[in-house]
C-alpha cells in the first residue's frame, strides 16, 4: 500500500478579527467561516462592478467584471455546493439565504434555487446511474462530440424542461416550486433590467449563465469519466478524486468526489483523512485518484485524448504496480460508453 502525504486543507483557517467574531454568532459551524468571507467579499465587489457597468458600458469594465467573476467563481459554487448539503445559518438567521447565496449567485450565473434542485434533488439521488438527468455513463467519454453535442447541448436546451419533469413525477413538490419561484425571478429581474442596459444584462445575468453551466457540467463529466462498467453505482469506481491541489486549496477540497459522494453530508475539512483512514477500500475497488489536476483539466485532457498526461498524474494506491503503458490502458478502458441497461452490481460498502 503506498502512503499518500496531503497538502490539501485538513482544518478550516482560525477566526481573526471583528469580522469573523461577529459571524460565528450567525453560522451553524466555526470551520464554515471562509464562506462568510467569500459571500460578504463578492456581493460588495460583484455589486460596484455590476452598478458600474450598468452606469458606463464599455469594454474595460465589462473586462474587469469578466476576470473577476472568472477569479471567483470556483470559491462561489463550491461555497453554494457545500451551503446546499450543510445548513450554513444558524435557524434564526435563515434569512441570510437569500441575500447571501441566491440574489449574489445571479452574479455568478446560478438561477435561484436551481443548483440545490439539480444536484440535491436530482443528482445525488440518481448517482450518475440511468435516472441521473446529468449521467455520463452512456456517453464516450473522451469524445468532444458527445460531450459539446448530446451533454451539455441537450442540457443547455432543455435542462431545465427535463428537471421539472423529473421532480413532477418523484412528487419532490416542494423543490420543484423552490425551483421554479427561482426562474421568475431570475427572469423578472432580467427582463426588468434589460430596459436599463441591455448590454450590461447581457454579460452579467446571460453570458454567466452560459458560462457557469458550461463550467458545471464539464466538471461533473470529469468527475464521473472513469466508470468501472461492472459496478457503476459503487461511488469508489463512478467517480474520481483529485488531490494536492490549489483549486482544493481555493475551492474547500472539492477534489473529494468519492468521499462526497459516499457520504454528501461530510464537512469540506474531513475528506482527506477519510480518503487517509479507507485508502485500502479505494485501493480494493480500483479507483481512479489524480494529483495536481483538478477536474477542469481532467476534462481538458478526455476532450484532448491525452491519456499520457493523465497517466502521469496518476497516483498508484495499490500492489499492483502498473507501467504507465497499463495505467492508460486503465483510464481508456473506464471511459468507454455503458450501454443503457446494464445490471449495476452491488455497491462496495
Amino acid at each position: 500500500m503506498n502512503p499518500i502525504t496531503f497538502t490539501d486543507p485538513r482544518n478550516a483557517p482560525p477566526p481573526a478579527g471583528a469580522f469573523d467574531r461577529f459571524f460565528l454568532k450567525l453560522i451553524r459551524d466555526p470551520r464554515d467561516l471562509p464562506f462568510a468571507r467569500v459571500q460578504v467579499l463578492n456581493l460588495v465587489v460583484m455589486s460596484i462592478l455590476t452598478v458600474w457597468l450598468y452606469v458606463d458600458f464599455n469594454i474595460w469594465n465589462a473586462l474587469l467584471f469578466t476576470a473577476w467573476y472568472a477569479r471567483q467563481l470556483g470559491p462561489y459554487t463550491l461555497m453554494l455546493h457545500n451551503v446546499s448539503h450543510r445548513k450554513f445559518f444558524r435557524i434564526e438567521y435563515g434569512w441570510l439565504d437569500w441575500p447571501l447565496i441566491s440574489i449574489l449567485g445571479m452574479f455568478f450565473g446560478h438561477m435561484p434555487n436551481g443548483y440545490f434542485a439539480h444536484h440535491l434533488g436530482m443528482h445525488h439521488p440518481e448517482n450518475n446511474l440511468d435516472e441521473d438527468l446529468s449521467s455520463t455513463m452512456h456517453l464516450q467519454r473522451d469524445s468532444a462530440w458527445d460531450f459539446f453535442f448530446h451533454y451539455l447541448g441537450h442540457f443547455l436546451v432543455l435542462g431545465g424542461h427535463d428537471l421539472a419533469g423529473y421532480l413532477r413525477d418523484r412528487n419532490r413538490d416542494g423543490i420543484l416550486r423552490r425551483m421554479r419561484l427561482g426562474i421568475m425571478v431570475w427572469f423578472g429581474i432580467v427582463i426588468c433590467l434589460a430596459f436599463v442596459n441591455w448590454q450590461a444584462t447581457l454579460l452579467v445575468f446571460v453570458a454567466t449563465l452560459l458560462i457557469t453551466r458550461t463550467a458545471m457540467m464539464s466538471g461533473n463529466w470529469a468527475q464521473h469519466a472513469f466508470i468501472d462498467a461492472a459496478q457503476p453505482d459503487n461511488c469508489y469506481v463512478n467517480s474520481i478524486t483529485c488531490i494536492n491541489s490549489t483549486y482544493n486549496r481555493r475551492c474547500f477540497n472539492d477534489g473529494y468526489h468519492i468521499s462526497h459522494h459516499w457520504k454528501p453530508t461530510r464537512h469540506w475539512t474531513e475528506h482527506p483523512d477519510e480518503l487517509a483512514e479507507n485508502l485500502p477500500a479505494y485501493a480494493d475497488a480500483d479507483a481512479i485518484i489524480f494529483r495536481k489536476l483538478d477536474f477542469f483539466l481532467v476534462w481538458v485532457f478526455l476532450m484532448l485524448k491525452r491519456y499520457d498526461w493523465l497517466a502521469d498524474h496518476y497516483v498508484p494506491i495499490d500492489d499492483r504496480n502498473r507501467t504507465r503503458e497499463e495505467i492508460m490502458a486503465l483510464l481508456r478502458e473506464r471511459t468507454r460508453r455503458i450501454t443503457p441497461g446494464t445490471p449495476a452490481a452491488a455497491a462496495v460498502v
